[in-house]
């Protein structure tokens, strides 16, 4: 079923107050989503390998418990160090064939974290706790069942939307910079766990930054202070190109008081809080389009390590988005798009349960001139979805 109607509120834009966050490369909760979903990739690729198709698994619960360092300025030492545990469910055997899930699972953790964040040792700095067991029998028997389409092995909904707003861009594209290689090239005393979280009344951002200095580069105090405010003046530079605000004022890491010695500064040694300050969980981080947006819909599902061709949890996530982005490219005189799709238990995949549009539309358009096109891009969409879930599979779309 496709229900496609007008959108009856406003735009986000009209909005006097819009709230919108993102967690960084080096955040706990990011840094929990985005292994669990490097596993669930390793172990499609794996299965495939070997099968010719991907088995049941969802690896879609992790915690990454804080360790403990000693800092100081200009270096210090782990005193312990931080432990993922990584579950839930996987695909262990297929007749006499074993599958190394666990060694598979640890060694695509490790790639990450090394690919990630520079002063992180995968080997030395963090301990893996795998807990992943075999599925129930009746989920594991979807995949068995014959069918060119999976069913879903669950009943959830999904909610996306498109275009973002300026304040969202903003907050998106800033914690991109400051964590790209261009930016850590020139200033490698910054750490990778970053938190953006904007404000904005009426036309006036407010952000506020948190990223951490790595000890190792900052021999003082007064030094912390030197490079914070460089840092500061390099933001608000890269602010500088994105227009449509009166103002755009920031606020880089707050919590820091002048003389108090390493109680007033946010220093880190290996560039990421969960070192000895705060832990991380799958599932509290940023949503599929990379944002937490508290005036828009938002869906309570954990996509990340979720199986890419049934658990419907991540497909539906991902492809709601991406049909609204769809729909907003194909038609004129759209201002925004919400997507929702809910699925059956059993169903195939590409006949939810429901699938519906809203349609905010600019002055003088009407919404049932528009309403075969919205219906078409469904139809493709939904009709191609073995293809974007082997997308999926591969890492391709973005999950955090």
């Amino acid at each position: 079923m496709v229900i496609i109607e007008a959108y009856k509120g406003k735009s986000i834009t009209e909005h006097p107050v819009e709230v919108v966050e993102r967690k960084g490369t080096g955040h706990p909760d990011y840094m929990c989503d985005a292994i669990m979903d490097a596993i669930s990739v390793a172990l499609s690729v794996e299965y495939m390998k070997e099968f010719g198709t991907i088995l049941h698994h969802n690896i879609d619960k992790g915690l990454l418990a804080a360790g403990r360092v000693q800092k100081r300025f200009g270096g210090g030492r782990v005193l312990k160090p931080m432990e993922l545990t990584i579950g839930d469910r996987a695909t262990f055997r297929v007749g006499s064939k074993k599958i190394p899930v666990s060694e598979i699972a640890i060694e695509s953790a490790k790639d990450w974290i090394r690919n990630n964040l520079r002063f992180v040792d995968p080997d030395n700095h963090i301990k893996y706790r795998p807990v992943l067991a075999p599925g129930s029998e009746e989920l594991t028997d979807i995949f068995l069942r014959h069918g060119k389409v999976r069913g879903a092995n669950d009943t959830s909904a999904a909610v996306g939307y498109y275009p973002l707003s300026p304040a969202e861009t903003v907050v998106l594209e800033l914690e991109r910079y400051l964590n790209s290689k261009r930016f850590k090239d020139k200033y490698p005393e910054t750490g990778e766990d970053i938190k953006v979280m904007g404000l904005r009344r009426d036309s006036i951002l407010n952000l506020t930054v948190a990223m951490p200095l790595i000890a190792g580069y900052v021999k003082s105090e007064n030094e912390y202070f030197e490079r914070k405010e460089i840092i500061r003046k390099e933001m608000l530079g890269f602010l500088g190109r994105f227009e449509g605000f009166k103002d755009i004022e920031i606020y880089f890491n707050s919590l820091d008081e002048k003389g108090r010695g390493l109680g007033g500064v946010y220093l880190s040694l290996l560039g990421t809080s969960a070192e000895d300050a705060d832990s991380g969980q799958v599932g509290r981080g940023n949503r599929v389009n990379g944002l937490i947006s508290m005036n828009r819909p938002m869906g309570t599902e954990a996509a990340a390590g979720k199986n890419p061709v049934s658990h419907v949890g991540k497909i539906y996530n991902v492809l709601a988005h991406k049909i609204a982005k769809k729909i907003y490219h194909r038609i004129d005189g759209i201002k925004e798009v919400y997507v929702l799709l809910l699925s059956r238990i059993g169903t195939p995949i590409d006949k939810p349960r429901m699938a519906s549009a809203q349609v905010l539309l600019e002055k003088g358009r009407s919404i049932k001139n528009i309403k075969p096109i919205v219906r078409e891009v469904f139809e493709e969409e939904l009709s191609g979805i073995n293809k974007f879930c082997a997308a999926l599979a591969k890492g391709k779309y973005q999950i955090c």
